[in-house]
This record gives structure tokens, C-alpha cells and sequence, in this order.
């Protein structure tokens, strides 16, 4: 078993265990969070049956997102380390409301303008060791977290959100972006050697040296793809996870599906392509955890 994590066992608290050696906390590589003592190991449960050392930033861009915050907010995991909150220059309250919703949240000035911009931002002002990337529009059900962490325990390097995996759906795509999608999918999984069953989607989690293996270095919504690539290309793995997205909940997407379809592509066309005789053979992942609540809490 992992030594991040372990069965949470009904009755035990998972932070009270006995100290294991030393010797394997210096073979993570990861530093130790939470509550600490003599013979403390610092986990903390994430589900019933789950327990985890690392600690778990989630990174939020957003802009004027202020009505749509408390129902983001709300559906966030109680042991999450840090909410980093990426702000670009909102003018109706973004930054107050999220404040309110959570006094310990952090709250970072976006540089740039894009998604891109904002994204690595916020992964620069992250501490934790693990990184969740989660969008402020209320499409994405912050208690599907524990199924990307989860898989980053279990041996992934970067776990990554997919509507079209069994289990995943969306009620937010129009027919032209759902074929837009699926042909720009096909061509990565041709150039790059990846078996994605979708490309365009925003919720991706990662351990946070993934950072230091890729570079990024676009400022739009093509930074998602630019990302799936690039830890392709650096021979990482990567595992898909189900997830659902909901309708935008207040306001109107910036997304335009012609103009960023092609951005998309130019971002394909200008990464060079994996030699197949040097492509990663995939690794299956076993994962054993409860699945996520389905649909957004009131």
C-alpha cells in the first residue's frame, strides 16, 4: 500500500496511528502535514474508508464569479489544505464573498488576462503537494476530489478529469463542441501517443513536481490541452477520472467554441509529436474508493 495513504478504520481515528520508520517518509519525497507528535503520522481521512498524508491545494480561477462562489465553495472536501482563489480583476464582490465564505482563503492577483495566466498564478502560490485545478462557474463537483487524490496516491502522477470515461457526463456541451472535442482528442491521442477519451475539460488534479516536468507557457483556455500533452511527453502517469459537468450556474461563459477550437489546434500542431518507439506503455491503475455524491448541495 501506499505510504500516503491507508484504510480509515470505523472507530479509529486515522490521525492517531503508530509512527512507521523514519526511513519511509525520506523515500516519499513529500512533506508532512496536518497534526504531528510522538508517534503521530500526520494523516487525515478524505472518505470513511480512506486516509491520506499529503496535503491537497485546490486553485480557483476566477472573475467575477461572485454569485457563483458559495455553491463552489460549498461543495469543497472539509480536509482540503488551502483554497488558492485566482482573481482577474473582478469589479462585483468576487474577492469579498470568498472571504466571507472562508476567512483562510487565499487570494492571489491574476498576472495576464487568460485562463493560462491565471492558472499558473495560482499553481506558483500553491504549498501543498498535491494540486487541484477546479473552475468558479459551478460546473464541477468539488466532492468528486477524493477520486482524483485517490488515484494520485495510488501511483499517478497526474490524474485527470474525463466527461466521456464511463461513469463521467456533461450537461453543458453543445453538439459542435462535443465533435470539436472528440476530433481534437483523436488527433493527441494519434500525435502524442495518449489514450485520452477527452481533451478539453478543466478539472485535472497533479502531484505539484509534475510543474517542474512540464512548462507552460500559454495564457487561454488551451492551457488545459497544452497540460495533457506535456505530461505525456514527459512520460508521466496519467490516469482518467469520471467526472460529471453541470451547467454554469449564474452568468455566461467567455468560452467561444470556433475561436478556441483553433487555438487548440495551433497548440497541437506546434508540440512535437512522440516517436512511437519511445511512447509510455499505459499503466492500470487499481483504485478502491467509495464514489462521489453525484449533483450539487443546496
Amino acid at each position: 500500500m501506499s505510504a500516503f495513504l491507508r484504510p480509515a478504520i470505523p472507530g479509529d481515528d486515522p490521525l492517531d496511528l503508530p509512527a512507521q520508520s523514519h526511513i519511509d517518509h525520506q523515500a516519499t519525497g513529500h512533506q508532512e502535514s496536518g497534526r504531528q507528535g510522538p508517534g503521530l503520522l500526520p494523516y487525515r481521512a478524505i472518505s470513511s474508508h480512506l486516509a491520506i498524508t499529503p496535503p491537497v491545494s485546490v486553485v480557483i480561477p476566477a472573475m467575477n464569479e461572485a454569485q457563483n462562489l458559495p455553491y463552489v465553495f460549498r461543495t469543497l472536501p472539509e480536509w482540503i489544505h488551502e483554497v488558492v482563489l485566482v482573481d482577474g480583476d473582478s469589479t462585483d464582490g468576487t474577492i469579498e464573498v470568498a472571504r466571507a465564505l472562508r476567512p483562510d482563503v487565499k487570494v492571489v492577483a491574476q498576472r495576464g488576462k487568460g485562463k493560462g495566466d491565471a492558472l499558473i498564478s495560482g499553481f506558483a502560490a500553491c504549498t501543498g503537494d498535491i494540486i487541484v485545478m477546479v473552475d468558479a462557474d459551478g460546473s464541477a463537483d468539488g466532492q468528486e476530489i477524493v477520486s482524483y487524490v485517490s488515484a494520485l496516491v495510488s501511483g499517478a502522477d497526474f490524474a485527470k478529469g474525463s466527461r466521456f470515461a464511463n461513469g463521467g457526463g456533461t450537461d453543458d456541451m453543445t453538439a459542435i463542441r462535443k465533435l470539436g472535442n472528440r476530433v481534437l482528442c483523436a488527433v493527441v491521442n494519434a500525435k502524442f501517443g495518449a489514450r485520452y477519451t477527452d481533451l478539453c475539460y478543466g478539472y485535472n488534479a497533479f502531484w505539484r513536481h509534475c510543474l517542474d516536468e512540464i512548462t507552460l507557457d500559454c495564457t487561454g483556455f488551451e492551457v488545459e490541452t497544452l497540460m495533457n500533452i506535456r505530461v505525456v511527453k514527459a512520460g508521466l502517469k496519467v490516469q482518467e477520472i469520471p467526472s460529471h459537468e453541470y451547467d454554469r450556474i449564474h452568468g455566461v461563459s467567455n468560452l467561444r467554441a470556433v475561436r478556441d477550437g483553433l487555438r487548440v489546434l495551433k497548440v497541437i500542431l506546434r508540440e512535437r509529436g512522440v516517436p512511437r518507439s519511445t511512447r509510455r506503455r499505459p499503466v492500470a491503475l487499481r483504485i478502491s474508493v467509495p464514489a462521489a455524491p453525484r449533483g450539487k448541495t443546496s
